[in-house]
């Protein structure tokens, strides 16, 4: 699969669980390829918490999707999680290197190519979890590079306690009328699925002095359609 072009403007583009267009998605491989390309500003991926307290980035609950074997991940050690080969985008395996990544690992790419990182915390996190994320960053020396994004309201909830300038944004499948009220509460940015998203929806974000993205762009024409309404980011898997 090749790269799509299209005229962004000042968009940033953001590389969704790497660049996984090309390489399998949340793998070392992916964020490489990503951070080898100008045109991506950051590099999006999700952490999930093992069994035995470490921090893992990966998507689905289950490897099953992507790794033949069913793992369920938060029921899993490091270890155990670690051993598993990914199969890559054809479907098969037979590559070394496509193994879970680890937090440290991908901050550490991000880190080396100068990119900014979307990360997204999976399924409810408790408030000590959502603190040791970002102290184990921050100890990186990389915190203020790190946007942290969740499905889960209460987890940004938790970040804001104690990081209250931490960028970050609230990820939505659909916008509702409360919507905007939580964001501006919490200060939070949007990053919203990009057929649920209306140039008003842009306006009246921006005019709360907050930023909107949008997930996953992958087609030349949506994209150019996402920048007349003036998003602030795009997540995609393959335009760049």
């Amino acid at each position: 699969m090749n790269t799509i072009k299209f005229s962004k403007k000042h968009v940033k583009t953001i590389a969704h669980r790497g660049l996984s267009g090309l390489e399998k998605e949340n793998t070392c491989a992916a964020f490489v390829a990503a951070g080898n390309r100008e045109s991506y500003y950051g590099i999006e991926t999700d952490v999930h918490r093992t069994a035995d307290g470490q921090f893992v980035v990966f998507h689905d609950d289950s490897t099953a999707r992507v790794g033949v074997d069913a793992l369920v991940i938060e029921n899993s050690t490091f270890d155990t999680l670690r051993k598993l080969q990914l199969t890559d985008i054809d479907g098969k395996r037979g590559r070394i290197d496509l193994t879970i990544p680890t937090l440290a690992e991908y901050i550490g790419i991000c880190k080396k190519y100068e990119k900014e990182c979307i990360l997204e915390l999976k399924n409810q996190f408790r408030a000590a979890d959502v603190y040791k994320v970002a102290a184990a960053i921050e100890k990186l020396g990389y915190l203020e590079h790190v946007t942290f994004i969740s499905f889960q309201l209460k987890n940004l909830v938790y970040l804001r306690r104690r990081y209250p300038n931490q960028p970050a944004q609230y990820l939505l499948d659909k916008w509702d009328e409360g919507a905007l009220d939580v964001l501006k509460k919490y200060n939070l940015g949007l990053d919203i699925r990009y057929t649920s998203l209306t140039k008003e929806i842009v306006e009246q974000v921006h005019a709360a002095g907050l930023e909107v993205n949008c997930w996953t762009v992958n087609g030349k024409e949506d994209g150019e359609a996402m920048v007349e309404m003036g998003v602030d980011y795009i997540t995609t898997n393959i335009l760049e």
